[in-house]
């Protein structure tokens, strides 16, 4: 299919921005087409019916520690430099795990406080590195999308889980019903201090399912094996936001979305003895620890998360950390159950990950961010690019 004469002109005009601005942008120049590729351009003019996306998704385990004012996500976002159309950001333990955050209302400061922090780093940091760059004569090449703002179209809490979906607000039009679900999975089974918070929306006409889990400590693999099911199992959209009824086509279940991703404190542990993991920590030889991974475990073989699939971990683990410190804290008390205390070796682990499945999404990266020591936990990020069905003739903008 050929294309118009207007499409093939916009596109050369921006490719030979590129072109020429290429040695001088030090984190490379593909990514700033973002959600603006050359099959969006051709959109406009409706000669194709798909759009690809740029998407971040992460997930950190702050531990139930209140964030500071002045804490900065820019980094957790990657706003300097990288540029993104959808942002879905899932939290664990955003308030302590205490029989009063778990049992009574929930507290939704804690969220409230999260969310200006996102919106701070958003939109007042990226504005801020716009006017660096204009005065540096670096105006960025992508003005008519840096410059909108970053809307939250969705977010779901449950006790101290949190996810929240940030969109450029050009594309807010564009999402479609959107849903939420919460499934607890903690104490009795039901209880949210475990379990997972889910959201759900259409871009355009494709359909996007975000589950943010927090699933058992104890219990081994067995018992997260069967969490996950369970909360997989479990998870239902039944109506779009508002309470207006939902189509009777829509999917329900969160396997029924044609875009899947599964983020948050998986918490798999390494199954190996502790002083076999303790040198191989001690010579951060990554990849003889991660042969024993109970996640990798089990998606070898198939006993669960079938069909999903992970991104290659080339990152430290992101558990457990002394607090203020990038050194792994090695030894817990514990209880026996007869009133005494002993002292349990605990290899670090890979707790945090972030699985999806589903065609028409590929990760560009997984990594896990530093530099944020607020928790025991390290924030982990991944970054799609996802496809999505636009009815031909449609405009994006």
């Amino acid at each position: 299919m050929g294309e118009s004469p207007k499409s093939a002109q916009y596109f050369q005009m921006i490719w030979s921005g590129l072109e020429a601005r290429k040695k001088q942008l030090r984190h490379g120049f593909v990514s700033e087409l973002t959600g603006l590729d050359k099959n969006a351009l051709q959109l406009q003019d409706g000669k194709n019916e798909t759009v690809k996306y740029k998407v971040l998704a992460s997930s950190w385990n702050v531990g139930g520690v209140a964030p500071p004012d002045d804490l900065d996500l820019k980094n957790l976002l990657d706003t300097e430099t990288g540029y993104y159309d959808i942002y879905v950001l899932g939290f664990q333990e955003i308030v302590p795990l205490n029989a009063r955050n778990v049992l009574g209302p929930k507290q939704r400061s804690a969220a409230t406080k999260w969310h200006t922090l996102i919106a701070d780093a958003l939109n007042k940091s990226r504005s801020r590195t716009q006017e660096a760059m204009a005065r540096a004569g670096r105006a960025p090449l992508r003005q008519w999308h840096q410059q909108e703002k970053f809307v939250c179209v969705m977010s779901k809490q449950m006790v101290g889980i949190l996810v929240s979906v940030w969109a450029r607000s050009g594309l807010r039009r564009h999402i479609r019903h959107a849903g939420a679900s919460a499934v607890g999975a903690g104490v009795l089974g039901r209880l949210g201090n475990k379990g997972a918070a889910s959201v759900r929306f259409f871009l355009h006409g494709t359909s996007f399912c975000f589950v943010c889990c927090h699933l058992a400590s104890g219990g081994g693999a067995p018992r997260r094996n069967a969490d996950a099911a369970d909360i997989l199992s479990r998870t239902s959209f039944l109506n779009s936001s508002g309470g207006a009824p939902a189509p009777a086509d829509l999917p329900k279940k969160v396997l029924d979305h044609d875009r899947v991703v599964l983020l948050g404190d998986l918490n798999y542990r390494i199954a190996m003895d502790g002083g076999e993991a303790r040198q191989l920590v001690g010579a951060r030889k990554w990849g003889m620890l991660l042969e024993n991974d109970e996640l990798l475990l089990e998606l070898s073989v198939g006993r669960q998360f079938d069909g999903w699939r992970e991104g290659h971990v080339a990152f430290a683990p992101t558990y457990k950390y002394r607090p203020n410190s990038d050194e792994f804290y090695w030894r817990i008390d514990d209880g026996d159950g007869a009133g005494h205390r002993r002292k349990q070796h605990r290899a670090p682990a890979w707790c945090d990950r972030i699985l999806w499945q589903g065609k028409g999404m590929r990760q560009a990266r997984y990594e896990r961010c530093g530099g944020y020591r607020l928790s025991d936990h390290r924030p982990v990020r991944a970054v799609f690019h996802a496809v999505c069905e636009v009815a031909e003739g449609k405009v994006v903008r």
